[in-house]
C-alpha cells in the first residue's frame, strides 16, 4: 500500500510545471482564467454576504444557487455542442463580456439600493446560462495547447488558478465590504463597489484570451445537426463505462460536497457569530488548502494509481464537510475547510484530468459538456440541506450532507462496475486524439 502514496521527485515535479507554462497559448488560457475565478468568487461573497443580510435565511441562500445551477442542466449539453462545433476562443471572449455587461448593470442597482432578492434571482440564471455555455470550451480548450503527457500538470494548473482566487478573491471582496460599509452591515455601498471590481476582471479575462494564438478549431467530424451532435455525445459516455462512472462521481461531489460553499456565510454568522472579513478568511483557507493540494498534483504528474486517489479523496472531502458542523471556533473551522479545499480541488482536478485523458478529442466538448450538466444537480441536494439548515441549524445540515456524500461513493463503488472502472488506461477504451 505504501506505494499508492509515493509522488515523483520535485526537480521532475518542477519540470512539469514549466513546461507547461512555457506554452504561450496556455499561459493565456490560465491567465483569463484566473480573472474570472477571481471574479466569480468575489461574486460568491459579495452575493451570499448581501443575500443572508437581507433575508437572513439559509434557504434563500439555496434558490439563488438554485438560479444559478439549473441553466446549466439545461444548456450545458448545447454548449459542449457549440464547443465542438465552433472555435473556442471566440466562445470565451464573448462569455466574458457578457458577464462583464451583466455584472456592470448589477453594481449599479445595488449602489443605488435599487436592488431586491429576485435581482439575484435573474443574474444568478443569466451567470449561469452564459458558463454553460462557456465552460465546455474552457476545459476541451486545454488538450488542444498542451501535449498528452502534460493534460494532468495542465488541468491541475487550471485549478490551482481558481483555488488561488479563492485565497485572494474572498479575502478583498470581504474586507472592502467591511471597509467601505465602516462596519454598518446594512450598507451596499461595499457590495456594489465590489460587483464593479468584478466586472472589471471579466473585461480582463475577455482581453487575456484574445492573445491566445490557437483559435481552438473544431476537429474533424461528419456533418451532422446539432442536435444528432448533442445525441452522439450522450451516446458516447454510455458506451464508455469508466468515463460514465467518472461523471457519477462528479454528481455524487456536487450533490453532497459542494453544498458546504452555499451554507458557509450561514456558518460564519450563526455558529461562528463572524463578520464579512471572517468569512472572508474561511473561504480563504478553502482557498489555501485548495491551492496546496491542487499544485501537488500539478507536480506530481503523472499519478500512479489515479482512481485508487480518486476515490480517497472522495471519502477525505465526505469527512470534512461532516466534520466542519461539529467547530464552533474560528480557528479550527479554518483548518477544517482547509481540508475541505485540498480534498475538493485535488479530486476534481484528478477527475477531469482523467476525462480528458480517455475521451476522443472531437467529442471533448461534449463529454465535458455533460461532466458539467451534472453539477447543475446539486440544488437536488441545497435545497433539502437548506431546509435542514432552516429547521435544525447549519451545523446539522453539514453533518447530514457529509454522511451522505461518504454513503453514496461507498455504494458506488461496491455495486457500481463503472465506477469500479475509473482509471482504467485510456488505451483500453479505445480513446483516439
Amino acid at each position: 500500500m505504501l506505494d499508492l502514496l509515493v509522488f515523483p521527485r520535485p526537480a521532475v515535479s518542477s519540470l512539469h510545471i514549466v513546461n507547461a507554462l512555457k506554452r504561450r497559448d496556455f499561459l493565456c488560457l490560465w491567465s483569463g482564467s484566473l480573472g474570472a475565478s477571481f471574479a466569480m468568487n468575489m461574486q460568491m461573497i459579495a452575493r451570499g454576504w448581501l443575500v443572508y443580510t437581507m433575508t437572513s435565511s439559509a434557504m434563500d441562500l439555496a434558490w439563488v444557487t438554485l438560479a444559478f445551477m439549473v441553466p446549466q442542466v439545461f444548456f450545458s449539453l448545447w454548449g459542449g455542442v457549440l464547443a465542438d462545433r465552433v472555435h473556442k476562443r471566440r466562445i470565451l471572449v464573448a462569455a466574458q463580456l457578457l458577464n462583464c455587461a451583466a455584472t456592470l448593470f448589477m453594481a449599479t442597482i445595488i449602489i443605488t439600493e435599487n436592488v431586491t432578492f429576485w435581482d439575484f434571482i435573474w443574474l444568478g440564471m443569466f451567470n449561469g446560462t452564459v458558463l454553460a455555455f462557456s465552460i465546455p470550451a474552457r476545459h476541451a480548450f486545454v488538450p488542444d495547447l498542451v501535449p498528452r503527457r502534460l493534460i494532468f500538470t495542465a488541468m491541475a494548473l487550471h485549478t490551482t488558478g481558481m483555488n488561488f482566487a479563492r485565497i485572494l478573491g474572498p479575502v478583498i471582496a470581504g474586507f472592502l465590504i467591511a471597509w467601505v460599509a465602516s462596519g454598518d452591515t446594512s450598507s451596499m455601498r461595499g457590495v456594489g463597489i465590489v460587483y464593479y471590481v468584478i466586472a472589471a476582471l471579466y473585461l480582463v479575462a475577455a482581453v487575456t484570451m484574445l492573445f491566445v494564438h490557437s483559435p481552438g478549431a473544431p476537429h474533424p467530424r461528419q456533418a451532422t445537426s446539432p442536435l444528432a451532435d448533442l445525441l452522439e455525445g450522450v451516446a458516447y459516455v454510455r458506451a464508455h463505462p469508466p468515463v460514465f462512472g467518472l461523471i457519477m462521481l462528479s454528481v455524487v461531489a456536487f450533490l453532497f460536497g459542494m453544498p458546504l460553499n452555499t451554507l458557509l456565510p450561514a456558518f460564519n454568522e450563526d455558529i461562528l457569530g463572524g463578520g464579512s472579513d471572517d468569512l472572508g478568511l474561511l473561504m480563504s483557507a478553502m482557498g489555501a488548502g485548495a491551492i496546496i493540494g491542487s499544485l501537488l498534483l500539478a507536480s506530481a504528474g503523472d499519478l500512479r494509481h489515479k482512481g485508487v486517489w480518486l476515490i480517497a479523496t472522495c471519502f477525505g472531502w465526505a469527512a470534512a464537510t461532516a466534520a466542519l458542523g461539529f467547530t464552533s471556533a474560528l480557528p479550527f473551522s479554518m483548518a477544517v475547510v482547509a481540508v475541505f479545499g485540498w480534498m475538493s480541488a485535488w479530486n476534481m482536478a484528478l477527475n477531469r484530468g482523467l476525462i480528458q485523458s480517455q475521451v476522443a478529442m472531437r467529442m471533448r466538448g461534449r463529454v465535458m459538456s455533460i461532466d458539467m450538466m451534472s453539477h447543475g444537480l446539486m440544488p437536488l441536494g441545497m435545497i433539502p440541506l437548506g431546509f435542514i439548515a432552516d429547521t435544525f441549524g447549519v451545523a446539522s445540515a453539514l453533518a447530514v450532507s457529509g454522511t451522505l456524500f461518504a454513503v453514496a461513493v461507498a455504494a458506488l463503488k461496491w455495486f457500481s462496475p463503472a465506477v469500479r472502472g475509473v482509471g482504467a488506461p485510456a488505451v483500453a477504451m479505445g480513446a483516439t486524439r
